[in-house]
């Protein structure tokens, strides 16, 4: 049962972060047709990554690294929570609010760079990221599939400083263009993509032990 749960939350976030990568773009050319997919989208992208961290935790046979795995499944946690205010919010009240003011959107509306909800999913993601370390020590490397797995987990944590910081400095403001954060989150999507591909070859190999 672990590895099934494992193999659904891997698929959900693989195709969730298509979806998201696909729409992004679709969405600087219409936006309103597709901007509404990528939030959607993201939301289910959590609940996948949840399901893939607690199926990591729940492999792991090794008591002595057991806290790492806790550690891991905390931060999923977290970052989902983050998540799902940020997106939900996009889905809900700036979609369905036009009589939203201009100040009232520079601090709910993710689109706008340097608003309190893009730094809020910047945040989400650098907690993301700290969840993928703590778990890369807990996957299981007795394969050279799972050694790159291993690999790509961590070195994802090295997100964390980057998206824990920026928002600190007058990096990302109203002025930036939407282009420059579309080609920061494609970049993402890229190298968390083939995460999700051997993720799922990772539960599907126990499942069939």
């Amino acid at each position: 049962m672990n590895s099934k749960i494992g193999k659904y939350g891997t698929l959900l976030t693989g195709i969730c972060v298509f979806v998201f990568a696909i729409s992004m773009i679709l969405s600087l050319i219409s936006k309103n047709s597709w901007t509404f997919l990528s939030y959607f989208s993201c939301m289910f992208l959590a609940i996948g990554y949840v399901m893939f961290a607690c199926s990591i935790y729940s492999l792991n046979k090794n008591n002595d690294k057991k806290s790492l795995g806790i550690i891991g499944v905390a931060f999923s946690i977290i970052y989902c929570v983050l998540i799902f205010l940020v997106y939900y919010a996009q889905c809900t009240t700036v979609n369905l609010n036009s009589s939203l003011s201009n100040e009232s959107l520079s601090i709910i509306d993710f689109s706008k760079l340097g608003s309190l909800f893009f730094n809020y999913d910047l945040l989400g993601y650098g907690i993301m990221a700290l969840s993928t370390f703590f778990l890369s020590f807990i996957v299981d490397t007795e394969n050279n599939k799972n050694k790159i797995l291993q690999k790509l987990l961590l070195i994802h944590g090295i997100f964390f400083p980057s998206c824990f910081i920026v928002p600190m400095f007058p990096i990302f403001n109203a002025n930036t263009g939407n282009v420059v954060g579309t080609i920061l989150l494609e970049i993402w999507c890229v190298y968390f993509l083939p995460i999700c591909i051997l993720g799922y070859k990772y539960f599907k190999n126990n499942e069939e032990r």
